[in-house]
């Protein structure tokens, strides 16, 4: 239930897991964050590119599995609606 709350950002690299997530709020946090919220087949269906504290961001009814990384991450990445993204353990 807690999520980012209380850290003071996120390394290069690293990133949080929300399933089964199809919104997020940034409320009480410290840094600014990037979502990508993707369907049931691992689709992107929409992107929050710098959300910052105390906002909130819906990836709509497809949505079934939220990722929150640093801000700028999916730029940098290329991360775009409709495209595939595949989870692996590290």
């Amino acid at each position: 239930m807690r999520g980012l709350l209380g850290r003071d950002g996120l390394a290069p690299g690293d990133g949080l897991i929300l399933t089964p997530c199809n919104m997020i709020h940034t409320c009480f946090m410290r840094f600014a964050i990037d979502a990508a919220f993707l369907d049931a087949d691992g689709t992107v269906v929409r992107t929050a590119d710098g959300l910052q504290p105390f906002r909130l961001a819906w990836g709509g009814r497809r949505a079934r599995v939220t990722i929150e990384l640093p801000a700028g991450a999916l730029r940098q990445a290329g991360v775009r609606p409709g495209e595939r993204l595949r989870i692996e353990p590290a």
